[in-house]
């Protein structure tokens, strides 16, 4: 398990979008939501079934179900604008919402809202968050579902940088991250260069 990298030309084109400055909220809003669906569509293709019967209106057959439960984990607020792309492909999946604040003292993140569904445990968990920067809200996000025995833990990003990357990764090292692109660097104000601006603002209009 490590680091995936999307090269599906319509992400690449989609993405081209959403980094563009003049993208306003709406298309950007609804560019991330379907940048969301296309990253799960084709992780989905892992996923495993179970057979059910059901009936046609002219014979009974075989039919499937998605074997696991999954759960959405969008860390507020940005994650929150991957989450419905997903819903609309996967309208069986639960959210799971973590809130986190950045200690003025520390500077690492602290858990202050966390909402889950009771059997998360069992459950395969996506974080959802545009960009992976620095990995500190992603890497608490896991620590907390860790604690809460949560084996089964994938990330979901659009942009990274192999900073927070490999943050991640020497903690856990069984975790999967996608991102549909890895970044050059970080700037000294901890963005993502190019990236695409502060992805909460530019979802919620409060740039």
């Amino acid at each position: 398990m490590s680091l995936h990298v999307f090269k599906h030309p319509l992400m690449k084109h989609k993405m081209s979008i959403i980094r563009d400055k003049n993208c306003g909220t709406k298309m950007f809003r609804e560019v991330v939501e379907e940048l969301s669906a296309l990253m799960v569509y084709e992780i989905s293709r892992d996923f495993e079934l179970f057979s059910i019967d059901i009936e046609t209106p002219i014979a009974k057959t075989k039919g499937f179900q998605l074997k696991d439960n999954i759960v959405l984990v969008p860390i507020l607020r940005a994650g929150l604008g991957m989450t419905q792309g997903i819903q609309n492909l996967i309208p069986s999946s639960k959210v799971a919402h973590v809130g986190m604040y950045r200690d003025p003292q520390t500077l690492e993140p602290k858990v202050y809202y966390a909402k889950y569904p009771n059997n998360i445990s069992e459950c395969k968990c996506f974080i959802l968050d545009p960009l992976l920067a620095t990995g500190g809200s992603v890497l608490k996000t896991i620590d907390y579902l860790k604690e809460q025995k949560v084996s089964d833990i994938t990330v979901l990003s659009i942009i990274g940088v192999e900073q927070g990357v490999q943050r991640i990764l020497d903690k856990y090292p069984n975790i999967d991250i996608y991102l549909i692109n890895l970044d050059e660097k970080l700037n000294d104000h901890a963005y993502i260069v190019p990236g695409l601006g502060d992805a909460g603002d530019r979802l919620f209009g409060t740039k």
